[in-house]
């Protein structure tokens, strides 16, 4: 089993900035990635930005260039840099990790952490 506790959200005005948090524990796999999603009400959950335990980086077109995710390995951590903040941000972010434990693949959630941004 594997526990995602995120951290770091709150009120903004637009074109502000936050820096989301989570930390990993349990039975982590060396190989794995780890991400941020987003659902506002009525809407689907949605991908924000994933990054590999390799290294490599990926974002949802609505925020590239405006957040950056990393990952600190040793200390199963991943961040999420949010800067230039617009009212359509406004959601619920999640922490995600996805690994395979040979045959199976597993996600796992945070709880979430809010994050609104005022006009």
């Amino acid at each position: 089993q594997v526990q995602l506790v995120e951290s770091g959200g709150g009120l903004v005005q637009a074109g502000g900035s936050l820096r989301l948090s989570c930390a990993a524990s349990g039975s982590i796999a060396r190989v794995n990635t780890m991400g941020w999603y987003r659902q506002s009400p009525g809407k689907q959950r949605e991908l924000v930005a994933l990054t590999t335990s390799g290294g490599s980086a990926n974002y949802a077109d609505s925020v590239e260039g405006r957040f950056t995710i990393s990952r600190d390995n040793a200390k199963n951590m991943v961040y999420l840099q949010m800067s230039s903040l617009k009212p359509e941000d406004t959601a619920v972010y999640y922490c995600n990790l996805r690994q395979t434990v040979w045959p199976r693949g597993y996600d796992y959630w945070g709880q979430g952490t809010q994050v609104t941004v005022s006009s």
